[in-house]
């Protein structure tokens, strides 16, 4: 499988990218989906200064199922209950048990009425070694932005999201080639103790503990969202037995900002495990190809036995909060880039936010990758 390449005339002819229009039927992708999904669904964030509508919404989910249902990629089927476990192997006890009871203590203290959101963070100087009583001051002790509202169903909703990435690496060792978790809320962002960026179970992390737990030597994790994956990158940090790799536009001037650079290479055991690439505001698909391709290099290098990709389709040109340049018809490309490292391939999503077009870019990633 190792070193495919994809025929570029071939998805040419598999064109129209649209939806609503006729597409090719492919089949082969099992997709794990949790209905559970929609209990996130917070009233409004900070953005620019102001408090607005949540980018990150139920709409992005349902979207890019229709899409795939319309594409015929495969079966739908609702994740498999893994309980705390995994998720203990991947995020502090403490951290869990916050975001079990953030809501009902917000309520107590605030009422039903809006979502928690943090008033103030750590700075340099100040002690991390006291958990607030508070809620308000837990929520600052465990977040790093205000746009990411906990509100009634957070915990369902974020446990549901991991356990269909656990299901899609119970496929993986069970043989199947590629799976799809479609996961909502995302993951990437959220740490071993910290939630943020819509985050706050990281389901590529567990997703990629559940894979070594479960017997794979070495595994790989390579992000394309627009954005770092800051959190997968803190979690793996000092792990010589997981490779991540990041393509990302450059965090001096975008978010998250103060992680993610390209001299972040890792430490102890992990140093030379983790790999930043990133690129400038207004990249198109020619630059992001040569990224990707030392990218697909590097996870070869590593000897990973599977990969877990971390799928955000926040580069589309159409994003309202991202500044790459990629067109629809570019996602067919880089899911046959992908197909083309000869891994199996579990495709975890993240972030996405130009939602009309969302589904057509997930489904072609997954298109492209199933045609090789």
């Amino acid at each position: 499988m190792a070193g495919r390449r994809y025929d570029e005339a071939a998805f040419r002819r598999s064109e129209p990218f649209r939806g609503g229009e006729t597409v090719k039927k492919v089949n082969g992708v099992i997709v794990i989906h949790s209905e559970e999904h929609r209990l996130q669904a917070g009233r409004s964030e900070l953005n620019d200064g102001q408090l607005v509508p949540c980018y990150e919404k139920p709409a992005r989910a349902d979207i890019v199922r229709a899409r795939i249902e319309a594409v015929g990629l495969g079966p739908v089927v609702e994740p498999t209950r893994h309980g705390i476990d995994p998720l203990e192997r991947v995020h502090d006890a403490g951290y869990l048990g916050f975001l079990r009871t953030a809501w009902d203590d917000w309520v107590a203290e605030h009422g039903a009425d809006i979502d928690a959101l943090p008033l103030n963070w750590v700075a340099p100087g100040m002690s991390r070694r006291r958990v607030p009583r508070s809620i308000d001051g837990r929520l600052g002790f465990y977040s790093f932005d205000a746009g990411t509202p906990i509100t009634a169903g957070t915990w369902r909703a974020a446990t549901s999201a991991a356990d269909s990435a656990l299901t899609g690496a119970d496929r993986l060792r069970a043989g199947d080639r590629s799976a799809f978790a479609l996961c909502r809320p995302p993951g990437h962002h959220a740490g071993h103790a910290f939630y943020g960026g819509y985050c706050f179970l990281n389901n590529a992390a567990i997703a990629a503990q559940s894979l070594r737990d479960g017997g794979v030597a070495r595994v790989a994790v390579l992000d394309v969202d627009y954005h770092h994956g800051n959190g997968t990158q803190e979690i793996f940090w000092e792990r010589g037995d997981v490779l991540f790799v990041s393509i990302h536009a450059d965090p001096a001037d975008e978010f998250p900002y103060f992680c993610g650079h390209a001299d972040e290479s890792g430490a102890g055991a992990g140093e030379g495990a983790n790999l930043n690439l990133t690129l400038p505001w207004g990249t198109d698909w020619n630059g992001y190809a040569q990224a990707l391709a030392v990218a697909a290099a590097r996870v070869r290098e590593f000897g990973a036995d599977a990969l877990v990709l971390s799928l955000g389709a926040d580069t589309y040109g159409g994003d309202p909060i991202s500044r790459f340049r990629l067109l629809s018809e570019d996602f067919l490309r880089m899911g046959a880039a992908i197909a083309g490292i000869g891994l199996p391939t579990l495709f975890v999503l993240e972030g996405g936010y130009a939602v009309d077009d969302l589904g057509v870019n997930v489904a072609n990633v997954l298109t492209g990758f199933e045609q090789i």
